[in-house]
């Protein structure tokens, strides 16, 4: 919904001159007339003077017909005043009959003639009558009184009837401001009410918007108090929305809100606020029943959002599913303010997406605690990657068939004071939400790429580096444009170069992905899959992607030299990984039994701590010391490019 609002502002000036112009020449008209009736019946000195004033008026209405309404009221009123007044100086001074026309003047200069104008006259008039009368009371002025005859009868009401219109014409201009005026208010007042409304409604759903909700938060919490009875907030966030706009289309998007948001409403009742929060956000405030219990109340609203979500939706001509995850906040007791409560039903909505979407979760002080802890822990990680906190320690990969390091796999560890660490599971999830991965993902691979080189110069020129890389870098679409400035300006060859992906980014349908992926690949990186058997373990995505190499993650491969419960399991992946031309690494070798069964079942490379826990670059390099068999003549280092 749109609305569109004109205001005609640039045609008033040129309609107002218009008006004057008009208002102008009627009075100028209507005078002329006045005038040329009274020189009907005057005679000599009196009779020139009305015949030069109707000479001066007829050249004013000249230029009011030109629209030069400026040059015409001042010739005009200036024309009467002094016409005005050399009639009263040639007879009776200040007890003429002229005089009587000097409030018209005033009038008419109200009406036509600018502040300027007006006050000009007004002073030129007050100073002329005064000039007379002390001009007649010091003798210096003698008054000519004409006997009485039917031509002051015809003067005095000439007079009086200019003077009644111009007040007439005065009052009619009044009114009809008035009246413009009133229209304009009341033009002004139903826009503002348009716009109270728009501004209180989301215009893609007709819901209220979220100012809206705000204002009558207050107001639903002063009432819960009074009636000590709980305020509900459920906040609802639609599950996999987002594939909806990128698959259809954000018109498709738009009439799935729109549909859900005629779901809603349906379910809200009198002196409740429903309202789109933003996106795919919907927050509903509720004033709690004090007959039942609050929290079996919260539940019911919660499944019916819940309910409303999940049920099916048919948009263009397509059957679309998805669900919804809700919050549930109570005030006072979660918070007494509306951005204090949002921000606790928001924390319960991530709550119940992290329990598996779907369902819905109250707040509780260990949201609250777990956010203040992701807050400090982001803080934490921001200031190690400026202080150059993180380390990269490397974990040998051997050739079960030669016993010989061929590569090395990359681990990020964030060591602290004290000799401890920080585990990645703790800050990885969370760099990756707050898209601070990108900078440590960056200097992860810049660093390996570095390290790798200068073992290289030492005469391990085959040794490569795996690194592990999150689905988030996938995500602007400039990872392999990374790789190859990293890999030109550390000298590095692609294919000592390995990133470890994971299977959940597999089975992505983001062509963005699979694009980014033949370019690592036809830059000559090699592509492993990462803790294969744990996800989706579809071998046909690792055809599509081509990768080099499946890991088979160490829950596998643990049990092996104990239990024979996984060895089928292992010796199926291996088989099947065989057939699609992948080698096989196994993680988490502890021990000879295992290493001893995984060559029976014709694995290919095997890492864990049989042959070496994770190490950092000092003594990474000394391990490698230790291997002769895997010393080569130094290779050169090319010169770094900047």
């Amino acid at each position: 919904m749109s609305m569109q609002t004109t205001i005609n502002h640039a045609p008033a000036p040129a309609a107002s001159a218009d008006v004057r112009a008009r208002r102008l020449l009627q009075i100028i008209g209507f005078t002329l007339l006045g005038l040329g009736l009274a020189m009907l019946v005057a005679q000599g000195y009196t009779q020139k003077a009305l015949f030069a004033g109707v000479l001066s008026m007829a050249l004013a209405g000249y230029f009011a017909w030109q629209k030069k309404v400026a040059l015409a009221a001042t010739v005009f009123l200036w024309t009467l005043m002094v016409m005005l007044s050399a009639l009263a100086w040639h007879s009776a001074g200040v007890r003429d009959l002229a005089v009587l026309g000097y409030p018209g003047l005033l009038v008419f200069a109200a009406i036509l003639g600018s502040p300027l104008l007006f006050f000009s006259l007004l002073s030129a008039i007050v100073a002329y009558c005064s000039l007379l009368a002390v001009l007649t009371i010091n003798g210096h002025f003698t008054m000519v009184i004409p006997p009485l005859s039917w031509a002051h009868l015809i003067f005095t009401n000439v007079i009086l009837i200019l003077t009644g219109f111009s007040v007439y014409l005065l009052l009619m201009d009044m009114r009809r401001l008035m009246g413009s005026l009133r229209e304009e208010n009341q033009r002004v007042t139903e826009r503002e009410q348009m716009i109270a409304r728009l501004a209180n409604k989301d215009q893609l759903t007709g819901l209220t918007n979220r100012r809206y909700a705000e204002q009558q938060f207050d107001l639903l919490l002063e009432q819960s108090r009074q009636q000590h009875r709980s305020l509900l907030l459920l906040f609802l966030d639609l599950d996999n929305f987002k594939p909806v706009n990128d698959s259809l289309g954000h018109a498709a998007g738009d009439l799935l809100l729109q549909e859900l948001s005629a779901r809603l409403q349906e379910l809200q009742q009198p002196g409740e606020v429903l309202c789109r929060f933003g996106g795919d956000e919907f927050l509903w405030l509720v004033l709690a029943d004090r007959e039942q219990p609050v929290t079996q109340q919260a539940q019911q609203r919660a499944q019916q959002l819940l309910e409303a979500a999940t049920r099916p939706f048919f948009i263009m001509q397509t059957h679309i599913d998805i669900s919804g995850s809700v919050g549930i906040a109570l005030a006072p007791e979660h918070g007494e303010s509306f951005a204090e409560l949002c921000r606790s039903a928001d924390l319960a909505m991530y709550d119940a997406k992290e329990k598996g979407r779907n369902t819905f979760s109250y707040f509780h002080d260990d949201l609250n605690r777990i956010s203040v802890d992701k807050f400090y822990l982001l803080k934490l990680m921001r200031d190690a990657l400026k202080e150059e906190q993180f380390h990269l320690y490397y974990q040998p990969q051997y050739d079960l068939s030669d016993g010989r390091i061929h590569s090395c796999e990359a681990l990020l560890r964030w060591p602290q004071k004290g000799g401890q660490f920080i585990n990645p599971d703790q800050f990885i999830p969370l760099a990756e939400s707050s898209g601070i991965i990108h900078e440590i993902g960056c200097w992860v691979l810049e660093r390996d790429c570095t390290d790798c080189m200068n073992w290289r110069t030492q005469g391990f020129g085959n040794v490569g580096v795996a690194v592990n890389i999150s689905m988030v870098q996938f995500r602007d679409g400039k990872l392999p444009e990374l790789v190859e400035t990293i890999l030109r300006r550390t000298g590095l060859p692609a294919h000592l170069l390995e990133l470890e992906l994971t299977e959940s980014l597999l089975i992505s349908d983001d062509n963005s992905i699979q694009q980014q992926l033949d370019r690592l690949h036809a830059m000559g990186v090699t592509l492993a899959i990462d803790d294969f058997g744990t996800g989706y373990s579809n071998l046909g995505y690792l055809r599509r992607f081509n990768a080099s190499r499946l890991k088979i993650d160490k829950s596998f491969v643990s049990a092996l030299g104990v239990s024979d419960r996984d060895k089928p399991l292992v010796r199926a992946m291996i088989q099947m990984a065989h057939s699609l031309d992948l080698k096989v690494v196994a993680e988490g070798v502890e021990d000879e039994d295992t290493l001893q069964q995984l060559r029976l079942l014709g694995c290919d490379d095997g890492q864990g701590w049989l042959w070496s826990k994770a190490l950092p670059m000092p003594e990474w390099l000394d391990y490698l010391q230790q291997n002769t068999n895997n010393r080569q003549p130094a290779c050169s280092r090319p010169p770094l490019l900047q």
